[in-house]
């Protein structure tokens, strides 16, 4: 899949990268701490969550000031700047009505940006993200995060199992080594140290709980049980105070969903059922009658089998039982005129259902 980097300017003339991919009604990210438009695109923590936006939808994203390709020596970090470079670069990107996206720190902006121009947000869905700052969430957290602003200064991307450890940690528990790498290397490359704690810093005093009441727009709410990064409770302070405000536990430890994990499958789910488009499944490239007699469900638990998942697997992902997927099993087989999961497999990836 293929994204378009441009640029444009804030009102204090802060240069903003922006990126756009796939096609489709538009979908607008606000910015997360931690971002790099071209390294997070190729990520094995961020590419599936990119991939399944813009299989549906036109994805807007953005680094926010201080981080990847945006300027990062930034004289207002702000929670007022941060809202208006997300009303910069819907204006650049020229969307007039669209779904808005806020993840993490990026929830609080997407909320104001929702109150201030409910005429332009279809849907608001936000996912691990925070209605206070961590200055403003007692004790505990004010000890944690400032901690975390003293390691920064401290060991900012320094080649230091330990230090790339503890923040993969507290993102990603059950992430890889090879996840915890890349982590690393996010720091090294998305902003200098004293930068990246005066953007945690900048969060600190953040509160919209006030303005929640004042959301008019749908709203969805998803939050990680056991997300050790954003409390579980500033997901259900969204949905508590918002009007309307639907609200799905994942039952997760990680801030950044994983591919392999359920909770991405619920994330998923949830997210194209409430903005009431699904993800198109992949058509097959050989032309093959065969799989012209597949419904949209058969091709999408045909796709997970050529993919090596078992049944129990694919219930799972799919949220039905073990039994409903033999029976969709053996009316596949029928219809592809094979007698063998090994068959049924070799012909999917023949036939371009899976890459």
């Amino acid at each position: 899949m293929h994204q378009a980097i441009r640029f444009t300017r804030s009102a204090d003339e802060v240069r903003l990268a922006y990126a756009e991919s796939g096609t489709g009604p538009p979908l607008v990210k606000a910015p997360n701490w931690l971002s790099h438009l071209e390294f997070d695109w190729r990520s094995p923590l961020w590419r599936h969550w990119f991939e399944f936006f813009a299989g549906a939808h036109r994805l807007i994203r953005f680094d926010a000031r201080g981080c990847g390709l945006s300027d990062w020596h930034a004289a207002d970090l702000s929670f007022a700047a941060q809202v208006a470079d997300l009303e910069a670069v819907v204006d650049a990107a020229q969307v007039d009505r669209f779904d808005l996206l806020g993840i993490s720190q990026g929830g609080a902006v997407a909320v104001e940006y929702a109150i201030r121009h409910p005429e332009r947000v279809s849907h608001l869905v936000l996912y691990g993200a925070f209605a206070r700052g961590w200055n403003r969430r007692g004790e505990q957290s004010i000890r944690q995060f400032r901690a975390l602003n003293d390691l920064m200064r401290i060991g900012w991307g320094q080649e230091n199992p330990a230090f790339r450890k503890l923040f993969a940690t507290i993102f990603v528990p059950e992430a890889s080594v090879a996840q915890e790498s890349w982590f690393s290397d996010l720091m090294r490359i998305t902003s200098p140290p004293d930068i990246a704690a005066l953007v945690l810093e900048a969060s600190a005093d953040v509160d919209v709980t006030e303005r929640l009441s004042a959301v008019t727009v749908p709203t969805l709410v998803m939050h990680s049980r056991d997300d050790a990064c954003i409390p579980y409770t500033e997901g259900r302070t969204f949905a508590t105070a918002i009007p309307g405000a639907q609200f799905v536990t994942l039952e997760s430890r990680n801030h950044i969903l994983l591919e392999s994990e359920p909770a991405w499958a619920r994330f998923r789910a949830a997210f194209s059922e409430f903005v009431g488009r699904e993800v198109p499944q992949a058509e097959p490239e050989s032309g093959s009658t065969a799989f012209s007699q597949l419904t949209a469900r058969e091709r999408d638990i045909l796709s997970h089998v050529a993919r090596g998942l078992s049944n129990a697997e694919i219930a799972e992902r799919v949220f039905i039982s073990e039994k409903t997927v033999r029976n969709h099993l053996t009316s596949i087989f029928s219809k592809l005129d094979v007698d063998s999961r090994a068959r049924a497999i070799v012909l999917a990836r023949e036939g371009g259902l899976v890459r």
